[in-house]
């Protein structure tokens, strides 16, 4: 490999470590804000929730005269006033909303334990089927935690559990960030190193 071509490489690679371990220390500080504030988080995401089915219900409208046929059109604005119902009842009351995605968040965790312990049970030959009955053990176990608490719940699980999603996100970038550094700095060491022979 050429001088100029390993440089090249080289500045890559410490472009691509710093934005990672940039990225996941940015993602790392919000998952502690939002584990420390879970309600604050929980309202913000409800908010972030209706805005995005308000889109949502605008570009369903928009397809509305563009869609082929009487009953496309139909269909096209019956989506558009769903969108726009759920997305301006969010906006307008972010915690009754709050408490709505705590129960799609309920029903979430349950549907995906059943299946993951349905998933292990029915593939016993593979050697890791126990981690997937475990797995989905834990996700119904929470479900059912979760509905025994509500609607308290609704106060702090989403933003608990965003703020958790987060601060693992955020650690994995950040890990992979410095292993590119570090990789970066010893292939340059290597690179700068003269050949034998």
């Amino acid at each position: 490999m050429s001088t100029d071509s390993s440089s090249a490489v080289s500045a890559d690679v410490r472009r691509s470590w710093r934005y990672l371990m940039g990225a996941g220390l940015l993602i790392t500080l919000l998952g502690l804000l939002a584990i420390a504030a879970p309600f604050v988080t929980g309202v913000a995401i409800s908010i972030l929730l209706g805005a995005l089915l308000v889109v949502g219900g605008l570009g369903h409208a928009v397809n509305a005269f563009s869609a082929e046929g009487a009953t496309g059109t139909v269909w096209q604005v019956a989506l558009a006033a769903l969108y726009a119902a759920a997305g301006i009842s969010l906006l307008v009351n972010p915690v009754l909303g709050l408490a709505t995605v705590t129960i799609l968040l309920i029903a979430y965790f349950a549907i995906e334990g059943v299946i993951e312990v349905a998933m292990g049970l029915g593939t016993r030959s593979d050697p890791s089927w126990p981690w997937y009955v475990v797995s989905g053990t834990v996700s119904v176990l929470l479900a059912a935690l979760l509905w025994a608490g509500f609607p308290s719940t609704a106060a702090w699980a989403v933003g608990l559990l965003t703020g958790i999603h987060l601060l693992s996100t955020g650690l994995l970038l950040t890990y992979v960030g410095y292993a590119g550094r570090r990789s970066g700095v010893a292939s340059g060491r290597s690179a700068g190193e003269p050949r034998s022979g």
